[in-house]
């Protein structure tokens, strides 16, 4: 675990980048997350984002066909928003640990 500046905050985050308290997390730490990862956010990624916070704080497991059948968007678009590993690229712009299900 280390400190890293992120958006102008020292954020705690693992070897692998994703923030390890998710109360340091807020949409300023998104936005830049996304842009190393060539991902610019607009209303549709926030609202994926939002949803896939609310389901980390509320225990549930988070995978690919949960969020496909979530009515938030489906696996397609899903994949659209977010490239290249859509569930563990929107984890970890989300501020939520990597999923169990992400390699």
């Amino acid at each position: 675990m280390s400190e890293v500046l992120i958006a102008g905050k020292a954020v705690q985050v693992n070897e692998e980048g994703y923030l390890t308290d998710m109360g340091q997390w807020d949409e300023a730490v998104a936005c830049e997350i996304a842009e190393e990862l060539n991902i610019v956010l607009g209303p549709k990624h926030m609202e994926v984002i939002h949803y896939l916070r609310e389901q980390c704080q509320t225990g549930k497991t988070l995978n690919i066909r949960r969020i496909g059948k979530s009515g938030v968007v489906d696996i397609k678009s899903f994949y659209k928003l977010f490239p290249g590993g859509p569930l563990k690229n929107a984890s970890r712009i989300a501020g939520i640990p990597k999923p169990a299900s992400c390699i």
